[in-house]
């Protein structure tokens, strides 16, 4: 006779080891708080399905995040209400595997009250379970939207006002006049009998996921002893007394057995019709370059500062745009204040012979500074060996480290030469070439044309190269 083995589904870790070494046998949850009970019917539910190796939690802030710790799935944290749109991204990416959004009230009905609302009517085929306990369970005990009217809160301690706050948001019945979810139940986790009811709710959900049906949605009234300030068996019938007159527990829209499989179809672009759409095909032909150049290319991690209208980002567009044109891997992305001339910019840039994982230059080992502040602001964190470009025209001191590289050049100056000031990021780019040889600088001579909107000044923009070549072969050649 087979012998039943009691054991953690599939899906949830036999030890903890994400929660470090001291806690790794049991979870955090306050006693009679109803995470752990959801926590064991998802990963039932995945295990039963066998689809635990294809399925992704996806948690944001809260409570709900430490879902990490436990699921033996695939996981992604998001940013404060933004799960759905993390989950919609993947699922679209990934479309066979099972997409959980794994949410609480004061995140998904508040911050995320249009995220959710968007990918329920875009009807994106994932599975949102929706965890209700009326209140901000993890950060102080705060009123949520789903505060009820005279519930007492460390931001409500006079209990919530209809005058005041409003009333309490009921996300299920929202949902589902919407037209694309397949599925909106409201449960409960009360006694035996509801938490029966849940597990058949969950599971639902997750099947509609694997039948490709579409969007579906449960709210899960769970109590939360501590936020309650009351008992874990009283928690359970605050729930019944208070929660589930104005939160019916019931289905308010199943059409899983009328909605048809969605089967969307995926389709492998190539490079070239990528960059048609984005706007990307300007270079013309792929240019023929040794395999030797990109096997022995360093990647460089660039910072590129200054004052707005300086030229700092276009100076790393056409960078990046040269290093790509060179068959390169290449980013760039900008960082700006507010104001369109004069504030402060910088970009980060890098060029590499490996796919990039980040673009973001944190550790610079090419730091250009086009004026004082971005030089304070950034010379500390120049790597080591590393090589810094300060236009002398405008930063009065000498770097401070003595373990990088530093040219000086009046970049402002020899533009303003040219007559054209702003072109002083196109003498710096031509140096920095011209310095480093990585890439011929006549490379730019392809870009600048391209990148110039301004057709009659691409000559002096032309000539500004020159001058930085020309500047580095006078007074640093090596």
């Amino acid at each position: 006779m087979k012998a039943a083995v009691l054991e953690k589904p599939k899906a949830f870790y036999d030890k903890f080891e994400r929660k470090g070494k001291t806690q790794q046998e049991t979870t955090h949850y306050c006693p009679g708080c109803g995470h752990g009970n959801l926590h064991k019917i998802i990963t039932e539910a995945l295990s039963e399905f066998g689809v635990d190796d294809r399925s992704i939690i996806v948690s944001p802030v809260g409570c709900s995040v430490f879902a990490y710790y436990y699921f033996d799935t695939g996981n992604i944290q998001a940013a404060h209400g933004r799960a759905p749109a993390v989950a919609t991204g993947l699922k679209r990416s990934n479309p066979e595997s099972i997409v959980i959004s794994y949410q609480g009230d004061g995140d998904l009905a508040a911050i995320g009250g249009d995220e959710i609302l968007q990918a329920a009517n875009r009807g994106e085929n994932m599975t949102v379970i929706f965890v209700n306990n009326a209140i901000y369970g993890m950060t102080g005990g705060q009123m949520a939207p789903t505060t009820l009217v005279g519930q007492k809160t460390t931001t409500s301690p006079y209990g919530r006002k209809i005058e005041n706050e409003g009333y309490p948001i009921r996300m299920s019945e929202i949902i589902a006049t919407l037209e694309a979810p397949v599925y909106v139940e409201r449960t409960a986790l009360v006694d035996f009998k509801t938490i029966n009811h849940t597990k058949r709710a969950i599971r639902k959900a997750i099947k509609n996921q694997i039948d490709k049906k579409g969007f579906s949605f449960v709210e899960v009234l769970a109590p939360c002893p501590t936020g309650w300030k009351i008992t874990p068996v009283d928690s359970q019938k605050w729930i019944q007394q208070h929660m589930m007159p104005y939160f019916p527990v019931q289905a308010f829209k199943d059409v899983s057995d009328q909605r048809e499989s969605m089967e969307i179809e995926q389709r492998d672009y190539s490079d070239q019709e990528v960059l048609d759409v984005l706007g990307l095909s300007q270079l013309g032909e792929k240019k023929q370059v040794p395999a030797s150049f990109i096997e022995n290319f360093p990647t460089q991690f660039m910072k590129i500062a200054g004052f707005g209208g300086q030229g700092v980002l276009s100076a790393g567009v056409v960078m990046a745009a040269c290093a790509m044109n060179e068959n390169l891997e290449v980013t760039w992305i900008p960082s700006y204040g507010p104001e369109m001339r004069g504030g402060t910019a910088n970009c980060s840039v890098i060029l590499s012979n490996s796919r990039i994982g980040s673009p973001l230059t944190t550790n610079p080992n090419v730091l250009i500074v086009m004026n004082g502040p971005s030089l304070d602001a950034f010379e500390d964190d120049v790597q080591p060996n590393g090589l810094i470009i300060v236009n002398t025209s405008i930063v009065d001191r000498r770097v401070k480290r003595d373990d990088v590289d530093v040219l000086y050049i009046p970049l402002t100056e020899i533009a303003s030469g040219l007559g054209l000031t702003a072109a002083a990021n196109m003498v710096c780019l031509g140096a920095y070439l011209e310095y480093t040889k990585l890439i011929d600088y006549k490379s730019l001579f392809e870009i600048v044309p391209l990148a110039i909107k301004k057709k009659h000044l691409v000559d002096t923009n032309l000539k500004a190269i020159k001058e930085g070549v020309k500047y580095i072969r006078e007074n640093y050649s090596r």
